[in-house]
């Protein structure tokens, strides 16, 4: 793939929507064997792959050469939406009592120039699934045409079960696509965010982002086991990598990862698990008029479980610039990416953003020191992904070292592990002090909304504390009252901050009654205007 920054993945999440589950055309099956083309039988095992990684790592970089790129560069967004793999072709597809999930590829093009070589594996044995163009249903005069035989593909994605109750030949359920961007769809079958193989220097101010590519993938399945494995190989500039996911679909999607990483180069901000998601504007804080719609993201707010076992909810912000914040922590227990707020009139959009998936990262094994980091991009529209959250460790990655990580990906409607407290549901932000007084310049009323059990049984008459920290100001108007709607369990606090100039502000709050918290704790980010 060419060198891009990171606005030009936007693209990515527009063409994996348009081909998401639905569209790809239906066709009769047919034995793959009489469809795909295959290389000669080779050799794999896990155990090869990290020898690989490493050993790739130990020599300087050699970037990939793609096949064509005059041609590529030619097949833009809408000529790469008009070619369709036939599902008559895909791997699998004509096995049904040996292999329940079809693969089906994508082609490359303008955004997905670097070919991944793709194998079938059975038995330790795999062999190259070999591109032909007659794979694809493209018009005539498809630029794509002139491509060479054997080009390659973009990628590839599992179709539901060829056992189950969807038709497998119009619906997926996991996309590997670009670079080490690879999504899956929730329990409420949409595609929303992404995730990531690694990241490196994501935001770094001294350099610009690098994308490391998976070049080689290796898929496996059996029709008596409840997943599917897929192995790649990562490479790019700065490291190696071996990995392997082994992915179950039930309700939702999980996804058991393995990653060994080898370094070749010092890399200053060294991402581990990261999601990369889109925030536009929500309920929070909405400029008028800026849209239509009342909220558009896919996911609102970042959730973590950290090491020590507290519970935060950080809404997330289109900031004025560019900002890393930083959530340290030891050994964390898990955090997310999450679309909370599942109501239809709070987006009333065609595209259905209350049905995006929420991302959790359950760590596995011990983490060490480190941090959470959330790296927010101004963006002015929802086709740009502007947010990351990635685990980057505290002992720096330096070139000639490896590390190793282990973690469990859940792609959920809600969070796996729900806290027992109540969860913060809305933040809602509006001018400072009193109706019917003269609105103050420079105060900010804050209304944040939380719901749970712990809520529920409050005796009549008596009301929770909001315990308030900030970086800089001072609180004024507070106010902790029962949400008049008749929901059990349902409260809100209110106050005001007063803060003088433009930089940012670090805010903490929860709820507690008698030293008992109840609710979980809210940090939020306010850039005064």
């Amino acid at each position: 793939m060419p060198e891009l920054d990171r606005r030009s993945f936007v693209t990515l999440a527009a063409l994996l929507a348009g081909l998401g589950p639905g569209s790809a055309a239906a066709q009769a099956g047919k034995p793959h064997a009489d469809a795909l083309h295959f290389g000669p039988a080779e050799a794999f095992s896990f155990d090869q792959l990290r020898k690989r990684a490493a050993d790739s790592a130990g020599k300087p970089y050699a970037a990939p050469k793609n096949p064509a790129p005059d041609i590529l560069q030619q097949i833009d967004y809408d000529a790469h939406g008009k070619i369709r793999f036939k599902t008559e072709d895909a791997l699998w597809g004509g096995q049904p009592d040996l292999r329940r999930y079809p693969v089906t590829f994508f082609h490359l093009g303008r955004y997905f120039q670097q070919p991944v070589r793709i194998y079938a594996l059975q038995g330790g044995q795999a062999r190259e699934i070999i591109y032909r163009q007659d794979y694809f249903d493209m018009p005539a005069d498809s630029i794509a045409r002139k491509l060479p035989e054997g080009a390659g593909f973009a990628g590839f994605r599992f179709q539901e079960a060829s056992d189950g109750t969807l038709d497998w030949h119009k619906n997926d359920w996991v996309a590997f696509l670009g670079a080490s961007y690879f999504r899956a769809i929730g329990e409420l079958y949409q595609y929303g965010l992404s995730a990531r193989g690694v990241t490196i220097d994501v935001a770094n101010p001294a350099g610009p982002e690098e994308f490391p590519s998976y070049t080689r993938v290796w898929l496996e399945q059996d029709k008596h086991a409840d997943h599917v494995t897929v192995y790649a190989l990562l490479d790019g500039p700065s490291l190696a990598g071996a990995y392997r996911f082994v992915m179950r679909r039930d309700k939702a999607v999980t996804m058991e990862i393995e990653k060994h990483l080898f370094l070749r180069k010092d890399v200053a901000r060294f991402g581990i698990a990261p999601l990369t998601s889109m925030y536009w504007y929500s309920e929070t804080a909405k400029p008028t008029a800026i849209d239509w719609r009342p909220e558009v993201h896919d996911s609102d707010g970042l959730a973590l479980w950290t090491g020590a076992g507290e519970r935060i909810w950080r809404p997330l912000n289109n900031p004025p610039r560019t900002i890393a914040s930083s959530f340290a922590d030891k050994h964390p227990r898990g955090f997310g990416l999450l679309q909370r707020d599942r109501l239809f009139d709070h987006y009333m959009d065609g595209v259905h953003y209350e049905r995006r998936p929420s991302a959790w990262v359950e760590t596995l094994g011990e983490w060490g020191e480190g941090a959470v980091q959330l790296i927010e991009i101004p963006t002015d529209d929802e086709i740009h992904d502007n947010i990351v959250a990635q685990w980057v460790p505290k002992t720096p990655a330096k070139a000639g070292e490896s590390v190793s990580f282990r973690y469990r990906l859940h792609w959920t409607a809600e969070e796996p592990f729900p806290p027992t407290l109540a969860r913060c549901v809305a933040t809602r932000l509006g001018n400072g002090g009193q109706p019917g007084t003269v609105r103050p310049k420079g105060v900010r009323k804050f209304m944040i909304e939380f719901l749970g059990d712990s809520l529920k049984n409050i005796p009549f008459g008596i009301k929770p504390e909001v315990v308030l920290w900030a970086s800089r100001g001072t609180f004024s108007y507070l106010l902790v009252e029962a949400v008049p709607d008749e929901v059990p369990g349902h409260w809100r606090a209110q106050f005001d901050l007063t803060a003088d100039g433009p930089d940012p502000v670090e805010m903490r709050a929860f709820l507690r009654l008698n030293g008992q918290v109840l609710t979980e704790t809210w940090l939020y980010q306010y850039h005064p205007m």
